[in-house]
């Protein structure tokens, strides 16, 4: 990192990015950031700790870029909205669903040593623990009306080598199947298998996802910025549905953040720039740093204990007690509190999700008290069209003077805030357009629609709940690893990678 932009970087902060964090008051995380008179070296402080944390030779700093589409809004929000219900569902079933364009985020993941390194652009994904790219010679089956990978990884050209069918990460690969049945299935001989002195490599392996599947063979290679430290990743050469690969984030041994050097930190960050395939295209372009190796920072940051479950290792769960609408705080139900004995409960903090999705039951708690703050006729058609809602024409409405605490300005038009509380009693107050998405229709109406969406009274066994990465955006996101917290930072994430990549 240079030190280019870093006074103006400073005085950034020092002018309104500061909180305050007296350990036995509940924290408010509000979009822009306040500012507060608690401590005023607080944010230099912040600057210099992340500064000296970025320093460490192994701390890999990657651009996160939203994808984007040419739909239209109302189709987009259809698109995003089934998807994001659809991967709730199938995380109850211990499956990953693909990412689809329009609604999340990629990087460039370079593979191998110069001068043979190979760069291709994955998907981010925090509920996955693999990570994956397309092979030369590839083919996707059903990809027709997908994008296609810009680029894919040729192990022609790289020295990268076949993993052996008796390693931890093979077994890893097949569901943790015992390494001599894998070589078993490799072609060892018995004598190689009792002796285990096998050098098979580790067989093809099949992964699933709801509407997609994949073959791939385990590959070992070095990361440009790690070249001290192997690499494994699946190499893809025949997929269903899936044209790109995936940078798997999750709590897996063959998840990005797992294959790091254990110094400075297996933690990581990410602030996720906002998406502008529909609304505002201001900052549109520009990206936000996925920081690996991020050693947990203590100022700016608010933190919420991750919660355990050794029934679904791979996903990072968290406690929600409350979502606050405009001055009423709503109780969210034990269910997504915490664990219960089975493994069911909690919110999955997930990137690869568009929208949060809570229990109905709540949902429709929070909705009623939303519904009492806007003053807008309903667009029941747009509800029906996308599967969001509630929905509205966004057409003048009033409020009185001594209410617009409990709102957020946009224009001349007031909408009722919205805060999520989490354990450690830490509320994250979301910026306005983090949950109340606003577009054009039949090419002049403007409309407005609640990004809060709705699971099945059905689902049992599996998470309560999805933080999605809509509700995410501007937010540096920090994933203490080693502490077993995940802490909020808010963000202009375009501008902190600019800071960070001067």
């Amino acid at each position: 990192m240079k030190t280019s932009g870093f006074f103006f970087f400073v005085l950034f902060l020092i002018q309104g990015w500061h909180s305050s964090f007296e350990t036995n008051n509940p924290i408010h995380f509000s979009f822009p950031p306040q500012s507060t008179q608690t401590d005023r070296m607080a944010p230099l402080r912040f600057v210099l700790f992340l500064l000296f944390s970025l320093s460490a030779s192994s701390t890999l700093l990657f651009p996160l870029q939203p994808t984007t589409t040419s739909h239209p809004p109302l189709h987009l929000l259809r698109v995003s909205s089934n998807r994001s219900t659809t991967r709730f569902h199938h995380h109850h079933h211990h499956r990953p669903l693909p990412l689809s364009p329009g609604s999340d985020y990629t990087l460039p993941l370079s593979v191998g040593q110069p001068p043979l390194t190979q760069t291709i652009p994955v998907y981010l994904d925090t509920a996955s623990d693999l990570v994956w790219l397309p092979c030369s010679p590839f083919e996707c089956i059903l990809c027709e009306n997908k994008p296609p990978s810009l680029s894919h990884f040729d192990p022609k050209h790289s020295p990268s080598l076949p993993v052996p069918c008796d390693s931890p990460a093979c077994s890893a690969a097949h569901s943790r199947t015992p390494s001599r049945d894998l070589c078993a299935a490799a072609g060892c001989s018995l004598d190689d298998l009792e002796t285990c002195s096998c050098s098979q490599h580790c067989p093809t392996f099949y992964y699933a996802y709801a509407d997609g599947s994949l073959l791939a063979s385990l590959l070992s290679d070095r990361l440009p910025l790690s070249p001290h430290h192997s690499f494994v990743f699946g190499c893809a050469r025949s997929t269903l549905a899936e044209p790109i690969g995936v940078a798997g984030l999750g709590q897996g041994p063959l998840s990005l953040p797992a294959q790091l050097p254990p110094s400075p930190s297996r933690s990581f960050s990410y602030c996720l720039p906002v998406q502008h395939a529909v609304g505002n295209a201001q900052g549109a372009g520009r990206p936000g740093p996925l920081i690996l190796g991020r050693s947990p920072p203590v100022q700016g940051f608010a933190y919420t204990p991750m919660l355990h479950n050794p029934r679904r290792p791979y996903f990072y769960y968290v406690g929600l007690d409350a979502v606050h609408v405009g001055q009423r705080r709503i109780a969210a139900p034990p269910e997504l509190r915490r664990l219960d004995r089975k493994g069911g409960g909690g919110l999955v903090v997930d990137s690869g999700s568009t929208f949060t999705v809570l229990p109905p039951g709540f949902r429709r708690k929070i909705v009623s008290e939303f519904e009492r703050g806007v003053g807008f006729e309903r667009a029941k058609w747009v509800e029906d069209e996308t599967g969001m809602g509630p929905c509205y024409y966004m057409r003048t409405a009033t409020k009185d003077v001594e209410e617009r605490s409990r709102f957020n300005k946009i224009g001349a038009l007031w909408i009722p805030k919205v805060g999520f509380q989490f354990k450690g009693n830490v509320t994250l107050d979301l910026p306005t357009d983090n949950y109340f998405m606003r577009f054009d229709v039949r090419g002049r109406e403007r409309v407005g629609c609640l990004l809060l969406l709705g699971g099945s009274q059905e689902e049992r066994g599996g998470p309560a709940g999805i933080l999605g990465n809509y509700q995410q955006q501007n937010f540096e996101v920090v994933y203490d690893t080693e502490g077993k917290r995940l802490g909020f930072a808010p963000r202009q994430c375009t501008d902190l990678w600019d800071d960070l990549h001067a």
